[in-house]
């Protein structure tokens, strides 16, 4: 009982944070020079809760031109806030990719050698490098074949390390979840319990893909694509 009245208290906490965020940018006008961030702080919201709303408001809704026409110019971004930015955008990719594999192996009981958990950290991953690949084609300036073959490459160079430690440690907090804290019956998305285990794996991931996506800026392979001398000179070290 305690563990389900935790999971609706998490789990709501997580979408009033996605809500405030999208009514903050599409509502108030607060509205991002980079759309991208418009789609990754509210599914960041959704795992992170109120310190998404936190970090957002500090570090991104200065961004905007309706901030700038009150404000001013916008502080600059130092390296921590331009790995934090690559990492949420990491985070973004793997809890949307766990949402459709999860519901996608729980919809076709899908198993191997018997357990669902296997076909689960596929379905995951696997999902998770979909979503990152439809993130970067849409994204992408070039058209055709060569709009897809640019978006495969970007996520294979500048995503794949930071996503696959990311799903490591949503992978890891899953087996112990299954295994010691519900083993019988097992928990399955119909329950908010279940999504509750899966915020606090994606939290975990959160933390376990800092060091890759900071190596990754640090060798200047991940490039946050922000307008303007906004980033601190000591980001670009």
């Amino acid at each position: 009982m305690l563990l389900v009245l935790l999971s609706w208290i998490s789990l709501g906490a997580g979408v009033v944070s996605s809500a405030l965020i999208v009514v903050d940018t599409r509502l108030r006008g607060y509205r991002q020079p980079i759309k991208s961030e418009e789609f990754v702080w509210p599914v960041t919201g959704l795992y992170l809760g109120p310190a998404a709303i936190a970090a957002y408001r500090r570090w991104v809704r200065p961004h905007s031109r309706r901030w700038q026409q009150r404000n001013g110019r916008p502080p600059r971004r130092p390296r921590q806030i331009v790995i934090l930015t690559g990492v949420c955008q990491c985070g973004a990719h793997c809890a949307l990719g766990v949402v459709l594999g999860e519901v996608v192996v729980f919809a076709g009981g899908i198993s191997l050698a018997g357990d669902t958990l296997w076909a689960s950290y596929i379905s995951d991953y696997l999902g998770a490098i979909a979503v990152g690949v439809t993130f970067r084609y849409f994204t992408s300036v070039r058209r055709g074949r060569l709009r897809m073959w640019d978006a495969l490459v970007t996520v294979a160079k500048a995503d794949l390390l930071a996503v696959t430690a990311f799903e490591i440690a949503l992978f890891a907090w899953l087996a112990f979840s299954h295994h010691v804290i519900a083993p019988e019956p097992p928990l399955n998305p119909t329950t908010p319990a279940f999504w509750f285990v899966i915020q606090i794996g994606l939290a975990s991931g959160f933390i376990a893909a800092w060091p890759a996506t900071s190596w990754l800026v640090r060798r200047g392979i991940k490039v946050m694509p922000w307008p303007g001398p906004d980033v601190d000179k000591r980001a670009r070290k």
